[in-house]
């Protein structure tokens, strides 16, 4: 199938929602480049080491999100879409130019893949793609990955932020990832221990994409990819609810989701603007959560809660 590939450009605290944005128009993926997700290697961090100081060469100076969607697909009001997500996000989100190209499957596999190098994720795991070679270093935990057309390639500030937290308080039990994406998070989860993880995504893209990346880690018996939107047919309780989406989703979910994260479990959440930090917070704390952690990078802010107990 030969592609349509939509180019917006934008700024770091719009990229996600024009992502999102994409997704709902109908692109089957998207990817982020973004300078601010490949910290200066003059100035370590200790999470990114494993990057190639040449990959900034090769990226655009501005921010830039990348949509495919079937060709023949119908997008003459796509830009007048994209026009409203300033007044609706309340952020300013650069001048959100929009163009076209028509892309082969072949050339777009090939495309995205200078963009992504092995990555330390967190403090033990290693996002490896899986046409690279990584030779491991003790105590590390390599997730080999290839997103595909699922958006969640790991380099994303929301990402690294959910797998510092998953790190901290992920242990023996089990985790509901909503929104899976590629699987990132879901395979992290289970390689710091968790015993069982339902992965939940909306786009059957996605759902495909991370059975695939699950089955390459070999965690099949441990990872259960499913097809859902949100919270819809869950069941039971878990120790760790992990939602890597947007503030608006997070807020929405603040009260489902209480339902089923254990009394001493917890609720792990980013994607979202720090704008919006304290929108989200609020949230939380109405829908019965009490805030434990909560870490900032960059423009991104993630959260970590356990539910309230009812003697407290």
């Amino acid at each position: 199938m030969d592609w349509l590939e939509a180019s917006v450009t934008t700024n770091t605290p719009g990229a996600d929602i024009v992502s999102e944005a994409l997704m709902r128009y109908g692109a089957k993926g998207t990817q982020i480049i973004d300078r601010a997700d490949v910290p200066d290697p003059a100035k370590p961090t200790g999470h990114w080491e494993l990057v190639d100081p040449k990959l900034m060469e090769d990226m655009p100076e501005h921010v830039v999100v990348k949509a495919w969607f079937p060709e023949g697909t119908r997008l003459a009001a796509l830009q007048e879409k994209l026009a409203t997500l300033p007044a609706l996000s309340g952020l300013e989100m650069g001048e959100l130019k929009l163009s076209f190209s028509q892309v082969k499957e072949e050339d777009w596999a090939e495309y995205w893949k200078n963009f992504y190098k092995p990555f330390r994720l967190g403090t033990r795991l290693v996002v490896r793609p899986t046409w690279e070679s990584y030779t491991a270093q003790p105590g590390d935990l390599v997730i080999d990955l290839d997103p595909g057309m699922a958006f969640g390639t790991g380099t994303h500030e929301t990402t690294a932020l959910c797998a510092v937290l998953i790190e901290a308080y992920c242990r023996q039990g089990q985790v509901l990832d909503i929104g899976t994406g590629s699987g990132i998070l879901a395979i992290a989860a289970a390689k710091l221990g968790a015993q069982r993880v339902l992965a939940l995504d909306i786009d059957p893209v996605a759902v495909k994409v991370a059975r695939e990346n699950v089955a390459q880690n070999g965690l099949t018996d441990r990872v259960r990819v499913e097809q859902g939107d949100l919270l819809s047919g869950v069941a039971g309780q878990y120790d760790m609810a992990v939602a890597n989406i947007l503030a608006d989703v997070i807020i929405s979910l603040a009260g489902p989701v209480k339902q089923h994260v254990k009394p001493e479990g917890v609720f792990i959440c980013s994607g979202i603007i720090r704008e919006r930090a304290e929108d989200v917070r609020a949230a939380l704390e109405g829908a019965g959560h009490t805030i434990v952690d909560e870490r900032y990078e960059g423009a991104w802010a993630a959260f970590a809660s356990r539910p309230v107990q009812a003697d407290a």
